[in-house]
């Protein structure tokens, strides 16, 4: 084989290789779903301030696969989906460094937010968004809580769900599992 053909061959499948992991795991959602970002976007910046004060940035979050969980103690498919997301992603990935998971309560306080988690039973954090900033970042004003938002190691939005369907919570995932996976280099 000469050369040219070698390098030929080579630059397809960079070319080929590189767009296949370029590409989200989603390349939109539904209208209804009310996101204002994109699957494929950066993921805006924003703080987290948990119940006990502490604090984290988006930002600080980098080099992690995260997952947003917005939520609030009215909802009632949040209570449904919290368990789920409890048992099948955070009992799973709570020990992996490369996995960040943050539940963000709607325009509620900190005391409702921590009987929220102790009447729901979930161990992962839930922060606070006292004034919806953080929300309005995501969804359309008066657009519903239940929303997940997966975010690569890189920043950028690469999968959203709304409500709870058992088959759109079992491809979520599945993209997370990929992500951490392509982490570790497994």
């Amino acid at each position: 084989m000469n050369i040219k053909c070698v390098f030929g061959i080579s630059a397809v499948m960079y070319l080929f290789l590189g767009s296949v992991y370029a590409q989200p795991w989603q390349t939109e959602v539904p209208p209804d779903y009310d996101y204002i970002v994109k699957p494929g976007q950066q993921v805006p910046e924003f703080e987290l301030e948990l119940p006990d004060g502490s604090a984290t940035s988006i930002g600080d979050l980098r080099g992690k696969v995260v997952m947003l969980q917005f939520t609030a103690s009215w909802c009632g498919v949040c209570r449904k989906e919290m368990p789920h997301i409890e048992s099948e992603i955070w009992q799973k990935y709570k020990g992996n460094p490369g996995f960040a998971l943050y539940g963000i309560d709607l325009k509620e306080p900190a005391a409702t937010v921590t009987e929220f988690r102790r009447q729901t039973g979930v161990t992962y954090p839930i922060a606070l968004d006292l004034e919806g900033a953080i929300f309005s970042r995501f969804a359309a004003p008066g657009a519903g809580v239940t929303r997940n938002v997966i975010i690569d190691r890189n920043g950028r939005i690469v999968f959203m769900t709304r409500l709870y369907k058992t088959e759109e919570f079992n491809q979520m995932k599945r993209v997370i599992g990929e992500l951490l996976a392509d982490i570790s280099g497994q």
